[in-house]
């Protein structure tokens, strides 16, 4: 029978003294790099190294980017870390034509502000200039951004409840035939008083209803195509459509 290996405690306690003091330097040194880390992180927050480097804006049109960085308040100055994204953005929505905007981190230094604008859908004819009116009804003064191109100019429109159902309709017309749209001349009579003219882009013209509006001018562009070249007038658009061609003068 094999006789089994005594080891005295004298034998043993160098090894654990070793073991123990291996564990106790792999601690040590897990405590500097953790000690490392966060002074850096310290130096980092307090440098100009966590300064904003660059804002940048998406999604305007007719804001100028430095008029949204303005009044972000965010400068070369500013920490990234302690910028209130929730105050930026409410600052910005003040702006008369910001319909919604959102403001992100992207590291290391950049700020990234996504802005949405109301549509511009038209403008109106007051005291000799053109004024905007947008998708939510607003009339906005004092904006020299904005191309008059961009929309069409309603003329005539003396009474909000019409101005208000032709917005709508425009709101909800396919951009590809509003951008057609040149001018909307709104012109009641005793049995329609939803009775619209619009001068198109194309040299046509369109003799229409507010109501249903973005509904019945979804076909122009078929009807424009059964035109023979080089013919102008008017297109009838109510309960039936049909053409009727002006002759030169």
């Amino acid at each position: 029978m094999e006789k089994k290996k005594i080891i005295s405690i004298e034998e043993r306690i160098p090894k654990l003294k070793a073991a123990r003091k291996k564990k106790a330097n792999r601690r040590l040194l897990f405590y500097l790099f953790l000690f490392f880390i966060l002074i850096t992180i310290i130096v980092y927050l307090q440098s100009p190294l966590s300064n904003v480097d660059e804002v940048k804006v998406n999604g305007n049109n007719n804001v100028d980017e430095a008029e949204i960085i303005n009044m972000s308040e965010i400068t070369e100055d500013t920490n990234i870390w302690t910028i209130n994204s929730k105050q930026v953005q409410e600052v910005i929505l003040t702006h008369p034509i910001i319909k919604s905007v959102k403001m992100k981190r992207k590291l290391p230094r950049t700020v990234m502000i996504d802005v949405e604008e109301h549509k511009v859908l038209g403008f109106l004819e007051e005291e000799n200039d053109f004024t905007p009116i947008l998708d939510n009804g607003e009339v906005i003064k004092k904006i020299n951004n904005i191309d008059v191109s961009e929309a069409p100019l309603l003329k005539n429109f003396s009474e909000k409840e019409f101005l208000k159902r032709m917005l709508t309709e425009l709101d909800d017309t396919p951009m590809e035939i509003f951008d057609l749209i040149s001018e909307i001349v709104w012109e009641p009579t005793k049995q329609n008083k939803y009775k619209i003219k619009l001068y198109m882009t194309d040299g046509f013209i369109v003799q229409t209803s507010i109501r249903n509006f973005a509904k019945k001018i979804n076909s122009y562009p078929s009807v424009v195509t059964e035109i023979e070249d080089g013919d102008k007038g008017i297109i009838h658009m109510g309960v039936g459509t049909y053409f009727e061609k002006i002759e030169d003068k």
